[in-house]
């Protein structure tokens, strides 16, 4: 079973985008690919979501979505709030493992960062990762505050003893200031995680095909070449396990 876990280092710093360019690679090698949403929030029922641009980006891709809250909050407040039943990590494992059935790779794209609560117990999404034995790929920003954030959240992976599979800045600005410069260098010595790739911001309005060409630069080189989804894992856990 080949699972990744994509967690970011708070909201809004690029995950759906990152977890598509994966996709696309995968899918272009020929991998059957599924992409699981444990809970989408800020998002209204009948609202195009995070899944909705992923297929739009990737192509054709297995999606799945357990919750979805129309207030943009952390999954078990935004539960709460609506009077719905909260995400448990057990029930997001259970659905990877199902996905994995018939597909060589599934994504989990976590809402928010790594310690986000999805119910009232404090299940998170490292929950969800340890259950799965499933390498973390973490993304960030270059802005202000990075390597602290990025930092707390590869100790909390590496205190649970969860695969970190590196870090991925997922809106890299076409114009970087100096301190954004800063810390994509400092970044892999500050966490101790290897920087997998750099996603420029706004390729998520690409076409499909420029998209695809695109995440080939973006991500290829850091995942080995050509994307490998069992290669990878493999060798996530061996560097990083």
């Amino acid at each position: 079973m080949t699972v990744l876990v994509i967690s970011g280092t708070g909201t809004d710093v690029g995950k759906t985008v990152v977890t598509a360019a994966i996709a696309a690679l995968a899918a272009g090698a020929g991998r059957r690919v599924a992409v699981l949403k444990p809970a989408q929030t800020g998002v209204a029922p009948g609202e195009p979501g995070d899944l909705a641009d992923v297929v739009a980006l990737a192509g054709e891709v297995t999606t799945a979505e357990l919750r979805r809250f129309p207030d943009p909050l952390a999954p078990e407040t935004a539960a709460r709030r609506v009077g719905m039943p909260p995400v448990r990590p057990s029930e997001v494992a259970a659905a990877a493992a199902g996905l994995a059935v018939d597909h060589d790779l599934v994504l989990v794209e976590g809402a928010g960062g790594l310690l986000v609560r999805f119910d009232p117990d404090g299940g998170t999404l490292a929950d969800v990762a340890w259950s799965l034995h499933a390498p973390v790929l973490v993304v960030a920003t270059a802005g202000l505050g990075v390597l602290n954030t990025a930092a707390l959240t590869t100790e909390a992976l590496s205190a649970r003893g969860i695969a970190c599979a590196g870090l991925v800045i997922g809106s890299w600005p076409a114009e970087p200031d100096l301190a954004a410069r800063c810390n994509l260098d400092d970044l892999p010595s500050v966490t101790g995680a290897p920087l997998v790739g750099v996603v420029p911001e706004g390729v998520g309005r690409l076409d499909r095909a420029a998209f695809a060409e695109g995440a080939r630069r973006w991500l290829g080189p850091g995942l080995g070449g050509e994307f490998d989804a069992e290669r990878f894992a493999k060798e996530v856990v061996e560097r990083w396990g």
